[in-house]
């Protein structure tokens, strides 16, 4: 059966809940609808994964729809970051990107990578000569002449990445403040919205290239949180030590309010003990910064961005889509409890330790050493 099946009485019930749930997602007569809904899914367990996955959907499917998130106090900058590649940073960020922006958000997005894949998922023109993050980086162009508004989404921004931006770090070696231009240019943009009277942003997200360049540097510098995406196999901590090493630098000398808030499972699939191992591992060392939500593989997700869509707009009642989606939520949950997640201990992230005592860094390092 492929992803949004409808032949299950959790599909049914889903369906039901969409075409009848017309009244505010807040009210208190929505929330019983929801309440009746969720009651009435059969129980499943872990003996039947099949099963077990449309019933999450259909209660994701009920709990999510029609939902608006809440709205930070004041712009969220994070930053999607792992050097590693083929983890999911632009994935998760055109999906979260989306998704917030779905649930009555105004979200930018800034593609900071040269391939431009978060560009192409938002259906932005990112052709040459395309006003771009390049030239607010090296030509110091103010970033409203490079915004494009996604087709898809009204609320859903992004500045595009061209091929002119796989020369701007030779360029900006020689650049004046080199470091922190992009967070100008960002600093600016949004005053000038408050000033002309344009609904707030209240999230940007920067997305990466996999590497620790000056692109890289840049969006550290911007942002105030950094959303880490670790993929759910063997080499998921290999290279972290070094990515938590480059935060406590960027910390240290250049933005002292960095700092890892969030890291989200990506590539995941219950069936195999190692990804079951993996999550474990990552929930163990960073208690506090990873999501409850878990993204799977999904050929939803992979099959999107070739229509110039996100996996939201392309196939919104995928497994995929409602991962990113859930994902969001908890999110912008933190967002309204100030970045905190449900129960705050000692941000191990940040320099803390977690539950077992041991400093995240250390014990990431430990992992590698006894490999």
């Amino acid at each position: 059966m492929s992803e949004g099946s409808d032949g299950s009485d959790e599909a049914v019930a889903s369906r039901d809940f969409q075409r009848d749930g017309q009244a505010s997602a807040g009210s208190s007569g929505d929330d019983q609808r929801r309440r009746d809904l969720m009651a009435s899914l059969p129980d499943t367990d872990d003996s039947t994964p099949l099963a077990a996955q449309l019933a999450m959907d259909a209660r994701r499917r009920i709990e999510l729809h029609g939902r608006q998130f809440p709205r930070p106090e004041r712009t969220r900058v994070i930053t999607v970051a792992n050097q590693k590649g083929g983890v999911g940073k632009t994935t998760t960020t055109v999906n979260l990107a989306a998704g917030l922006a779905q649930a009555g958000l105004n979200v930018l997005v800034i593609d900071n990578d040269p391939q431009g894949n978060a560009s192409t998922a938002l259906g932005v023109d990112h052709r040459a000569g395309t006003p771009s993050v390049y030239d607010v980086l090296v030509d110091g162009a103010s970033l409203a002449s490079t915004v494009q508004q996604c087709p898809d989404i009204p609320t859903l921004w992004c500045v595009p990445a061209t091929i002119d931006l796989s020369g701007a770090e030779i360029e900006l070696v020689s650049l004046v403040s080199r470091e922190t231009r992009l967070r100008r240019a960002v600093d600016e943009y949004l005053q000038e919205r408050v000033e002309a009277g344009q609904d707030p942003i209240d999230y940007v997200l920067v997305d990466c290239p996999p590497s620790l360049g000056l692109l890289t540097v840049n969006a550290f510098v911007v942002a105030r949180e950094v959303l880490i995406p670790i993929q759910c196999e063997y080499y998921a901590l290999e290279g972290l030590s070094q990515l938590l090493k480059t935060i406590e630098l960027i910390k240290a000398h250049l933005n002292p309010r960095l700092h890892v808030s969030t890291i989200l499972l990506t590539m995941y699939d219950g069936r195999t003990n190692l990804a079951q191992q993996v999550a474990s591992e990552v929930r163990t060392h960073f208690p506090d910064q990873t999501l409850k939500t878990t993204v799977p593989r999904s050929v939803r997700i992979s099959e999107a961005p070739s229509h110039g869509q996100s996996v939201m707009t392309y196939d919104p009642g995928s497994t995929g889509a409602l991962a990113y989606l859930e994902a969001a939520r908890e999110v912008s949950e933190r967002g309204a409890r100030g970045g905190r997640p449900p129960e705050h201990h000692t941000g191990a992230a940040n320099g803390g330790t977690s539950e077992s005592g041991v400093r995240p860094d250390e014990a990431i390092m430990n992992h590698e050493e006894a490999r």
